[in-house]
């Protein structure tokens, strides 16, 4: 083979192996950008959306409490008497099965406890006093459901009529949205919209193209809960009996989600 052939193919050999690596070196710059979008040139822009809603769940939490002496069954059997009773007050005023729930069953005993008796002097010493230990005189019995009312015209003479009907504590009054998904995905379509036509305004102020998406982050979006004000119902009773049912307003409240839009810069 001649020096000139062998020439060529040097040159030959040289400009493939420049050209390859010019392939790689484009290959990975490509692969780069879209791996890590803060190899762009690139801008961000935040915006928030709400959604007004009406809460459609009203929820609140009543209880049985039973205390009594040493007959544990006794207590249990008197107990779960008025809590079936209660339950049954509210099947029979519209709420359904699945919107009752037990929330707690306990049993906890009470105990009688003696001061240790006064010192003892022997031999000139001090010696601590006979201290018999504690003991169990009874027991206190606690059940809790929480329930969910739908209807909010019985609102009021639900929570009021289930003291009478054998709880004797109600407590955490508390509206929600049963299904919040809907104004979540309100609030968040608001949110995109504010940001899409704010990022369009920077760019135009600031002379460049708004390019393609290239991230998305979301905060906010949980339902907000609202609390009752009318649950002076207490414990059950005479009281109880002659207490007119509280007014309860479900109100509204905003709920809203944040959104942060980036986008490369063209």
């Amino acid at each position: 083979m001649s020096n000139k052939i062998k020439n060529y193919l040097g040159i030959a050999l040289i400009v493939g192996v420049l050209m390859l690596g010019l392939s790689i070196w484009s290959i990975a710059g490509s692969v780069g950008k879209s791996i890590n979008p803060s190899s762009l040139r690139s801008f961000s822009v935040t915006a928030e959306g709400k959604s007004t809603q009406v809460p459609d769940v009203a929820e609140f939490t009543f209880s049985v409490i039973t205390e009594g002496g040493e007959n544990l069954a006794a207590l249990q059997k008197e107990n779960t008497e008025k809590m079936n009773k209660a339950i049954a007050f509210l099947k029979e005023n519209g709420v359904k099965k699945e919107d009752i729930r037990t929330s707690q069953y306990s049993v906890n005993p009470r105990y009688e406890s003696y001061s240790c008796g006064r010192p003892i002097y022997a031999n000139g010493e001090e010696k601590a006093g006979p201290c018999p230990p504690s003991k169990i005189v009874g027991y206190t019995i606690t059940q809790s459901a929480t329930v969910k009312i739908r209807d909010f015209t019985k609102a009021g003479d639900i929570v009021s009529g289930v003291v009478k009907s054998g709880a004797n504590s109600a407590s955490s009054l508390n509206f929600t949205i049963d299904d919040p998904t809907s104004v979540q995905d309100a609030a968040r379509a608001e949110a995109i919209a504010k940001a899409e036509k704010k990022a369009e305004k920077i760019a135009k102020d600031a002379g460049f193209r708004v390019g393609r998406l290239i991230s998305i982050y979301e905060s906010g979006g949980n339902y907000p809960v609202y609390y009752g004000k009318a649950m002076g119902i207490g414990m059950g009773g005479d009281a109880a009996e002659s207490a007119p049912a509280p007014s309860i307003e479900p109100g509204s409240e905003d709920v809203k989600v944040n959104v942060t839009l980036t986008y490369e810069i063209k």
